[in-house]
């Protein structure tokens, strides 16, 4: 078949490799437009731009699909793909291919319809998550789905790492998917089960309170990290918690309050202390929280909030 494959992030590159490598015929791929990246700000293209570039498949770059319907509607396509692109497909072009767009997401659906699955799982202590292949309709994530897969959630695992693999065993996923399509035999079946939503995270939803059980602390941190990231504030300036772990059964601290426990640095929540790992102080490189707490000023109290 003829495939448009539509992705940005890094998370679309499996399957797009997998799509380059297969049977079927990638003839163009919609990604987003160069943006600025890292600290330097330096222009750059998406991961999946670099790729399509390098196996001289043509890339076309917008952020609004609209802006290209009509070089879409041309390339007389069977069949559209979207990874995490980043942005809507509305009609013309999602009925344009001849059998429309396909959607690989990472989520079990229709838990976690929205920009941030694996965030959202991670964050509310789900035991398990997945991906699913499923049929785009004018409704967000609402599609018949064609297949599924279940992993378990890591105890210790971030947004960051599950989405790493997610996006590899769900580019197999994905192919087989297109394989069943191109043979004929694909059966799409409706969603059952309770919709949640999960919108793309702010910096807010990594604030952490500890006020809360070290469980719900953790999971928080581990479903904003890497982006956007685990805050707290220290003396009225934002303080990142880059990594961490509960502490269990050590002696238990007020929520927020900072101590050393051997070699151990403790921060109080509603039970177990959190043990920080690594850190990073506003305005300073990230550095072991060990190093971090001997800097601090002898006999005064240290209290995160």
């Amino acid at each position: 078949m003829r495939l448009i494959f539509a992705g940005s992030p890094s998370a679309a590159v499996p399957s797009l490799r997998a799509l380059l490598d297969g049977p079927h015929e990638v003839v163009a791929v919609v990604t987003r437009e160069d943006a600025p990246v890292g600290r330097k700000r330096v222009l750059s293209e998406t991961p999946v731009a670099e790729l399509a570039a390098q196996a001289g498949v043509p890339v076309i770059k917008a952020n609004r699909l609209a802006t290209v319907q009509d070089e879409l509607l041309a390339l007389d396509a069977d069949l559209g793909v979207v990874v995490a692109y980043g942005g809507l497909i509305r009609e013309p072009i999602l009925g344009a291919p001849r059998h429309g767009w396909i959607n690989l997401h990472f989520s079990l659906l229709p838990r976690w319809r929205g920009a941030a699955p694996v965030q959202h799982a991670v964050i509310a202590g789900d035991a398990e998550t997945g991906a699913a292949v499923f049929q785009l309709v004018p409704e967000l994530d609402a599609g018949p789905v064609f297949a599924m897969e279940r992993v378990t959630v890591g105890r210790v695992q971030t947004a960051g790492h599950l989405l790493e693999s997610l996006s590899a065993s769900g580019a197999q996923l994905l192919a087989g998917v297109i394989d069943a399509i191109g043979a004929g035999i694909a059966v799409a079946l409706p969603q059952e089960g309770e919709v949640t939503l999960a919108p793309k995270l702010t910096l807010e939803d990594g604030r952490l309170d500890w006020t809360e059980p070290a469980a719900r602390i953790d999971a928080r941190r581990r479903g904003v990290s890497p982006e956007p990231g685990a805050t707290t504030t220290l003396d009225g300036e934002r303080f990142k918690v880059l990594d961490a772990v509960i502490a269990h059964g050590a002696p238990r601290l007020a929520p927020g309050e900072v101590a050393q426990r051997g070699r151990a640095v403790l921060v109080g929540t509603a039970d177990d202390p959190l043990e920080l790992l690594v850190v990073q102080p506003a305005g300073k490189r990230a550095m072991p929280a060990g190093d971090w707490w001997r800097g601090r000023p002898a006999g005064e109290p240290t209290v995160l909030v």
